[in-house]
C-alpha cells in the first residue's frame, strides 16, 4: 500500500479507469456478438446492429480505451464477416 498521498490518489484514479474501460470493452464484445448474430441470421435489424456496433468502437479508439489500429482492424473484419454471411448490412 502506498503511503505518497499523492500516489494514494493515482490508485484510486487508475482503480476508476481500470473500471470504466472493462465496461466499455464488454460492451464492445456484446455489441459485436449482437452484430454477427443479426448478421448470419439476416434479421431486419442487422444494419442497425452493426452501426451500433461500429459506432462503439469508433468512441472506445477516440477515448484511449483501445488502440485506433485495433479498432480500424476490428471493424474491418466485423464487415467481412457479415458480408460473408450474406448479409446486406454494409453501413458505417
Amino acid at each position: 500500500m502506498a503511503n505518497i498521498k499523492s500516489q494514494i490518489k493515482r490508485n484510486l484514479q487508475n482503480e476508476r479507469r481500470r473500471l470504466r474501460n472493462k465496461a466499455v470493452r464488454s460492451e464492445l464484445r456484446t455489441r459485436t456478438r449482437s452484430a454477427i448474430a443479426a448478421g448470419e441470421s439476416g434479421a431486419d435489424n442487422a444494419v442497425e446492429a452493426l452501426r451500433l456496433a461500429v459506432r462503439r468502437l469508433d468512441q472506445a479508439a477516440a477515448k484511449g480505451v483501445i488502440h485506433k489500429n485495433t479498432a480500424a482492424r476490428r471493424k474491418s473484419r466485423l464487415m467481412r464477416r457479415i458480408n460473408a454471411a450474406g448479409g446486406e448490412a454494409t453501413g458505417g
